[in-house]
């Protein structure tokens, strides 16, 4: 069992004393429970995210209200998300604060991008429920199959980017960019589509994760973790759709 995100890692549904998966008694995490608890987090992320949407203004010295938003959803959808990771068992609590959080740092984040290529908000979307269905239905149909060459590939590529990109945020603090990869020519576009490729792969690794730990009878409340993970991936995809669209937009 290996997934790409974070969230959805090996030892997930592994008890850390005896190294057994966690098992949950009568009432076990299902398929079913999990879908409408990934339905659940969508609807709180998609209303807070119109909520900071509508508080965000643009002037002639440029956009106001977006700050406090899009800086406060991202630290404090990190934070709820490695407090996720690491206890579990709260997910049932901690996953809707993530996605009530993380939708303040979507809509804060989109309503900028609206607002210099108009349109693109709404492309994104329909390119990431599109990407999800799309994978969804080819995992289901055996289409893909997620074998452990395919799992390894996904993860190392995984691990390279989130290397990047905190390279490219530590050396941001300097002054200095990562030349080409962030611009709207062909090596930053197809830095993007890579991207975007990998981040729609890890909805395969973790519809087979997820599928997993159905099958092993964990809890319950690892149905929240799994509709947690799920949105944690979504997310990313979401913004790297943002980030391909504008480098297109902007040629």
């Amino acid at each position: 069992m290996r997934s790409g995100n974070p969230a959805l890692k090996e030892s997930t549904f592994l008890d850390l004393a005896s190294g057994s998966v966690v098992q949950g008694g009568g009432d076990v995490m299902t398929l079913n429970g999990t879908v409408h608890k990934t339905g659940v987090l969508l609807l709180l992320c998609v209303m807070t995210a119109a909520f900071a949407w509508s508080q965000v203004d643009f002037t002639a010295d440029g956009p106001v209200g977006a700050g406090p938003y899009m800086w406060g959803g991202a630290i404090g959808g990190l934070v709820l998300a490695l407090v996720t990771v690491f206890k579990k068992q709260w997910a049932p609590v901690t996953a809707p604060l993530y996605a009530i959080v993380e939708g303040f740092f979507l809509g804060a984040i989109s309503a900028m991008y609206n607002h210099f290529f108009e349109g693109i908000v709404m492309q994104a979307v329909l390119l990431t429920f599109g990407t999800l269905f799309a994978l969804l239905f080819a995992y289901r149909s055996g289409l893909i199959k997620a074998t452990e060459n395919f799992k390894l590939g996904i993860v190392a590529a995984t691990g390279g980017i989130f290397l990047v990109y905190l390279a490219s945020m530590v050396l941001g603090m300097f002054g200095v960019q990562i030349p080409l990869i962030h611009e709207s020519g062909i090596i930053g576009i197809g830095f993007s589509l890579f991207v975007v490729v990998i981040a729609a792969l890890n909805l395969v690794l973790d519809f087979d994760f997820i599928e997993t730990g159905v099958e092993q009878g964990a809890p319950k409340y690892m149905e929240w973790y799994g509709a947690f993970g799920l949105l944690v991936t979504l997310v990313w995809l979401y913004v790297e759709f943002l980030r391909l669209l504008s480098k297109l937009q902007s040629r």
